[in-house]
């Protein structure tokens, strides 16, 4: 894990969108990591393809979650993994 954070920021969910509002992430190389804390059933989009929702927690604050869309392959690869899984 040390390899791979070399050189990136950790930012937790929680503070995404302080960060968002004050700093450029764009110009950063950063990671956050999250914990499936509730999945929509997938659902149809106007075009007719199918895309889930994830809301990501990083369990610091549970009042505070981002929603996550996956759409096209990421949704067809990933729509089955649990709720709880990180």
């Amino acid at each position: 894990m040390d390899r791979k954070m070399a050189n990136r920021k950790l930012i937790r969910l929680s503070q995404l969108k302080n960060k968002l509002a004050t700093e450029n992430l764009e110009e950063i190389d950063w990671v956050t990591f999250g914990v499936i804390v509730k999945k929509v059933t997938p659902q149809s989009a106007n075009n007719g393809r199918t895309f889930s929702i994830w809301r990501l927690n990083d369990l610091r604050d549970l009042s505070e979650c981002v929603s996550l869309f996956l759409f096209g392959a990421v949704h067809k690869e990933h729509w089955k993994t649990e709720q709880g899984t990180v």
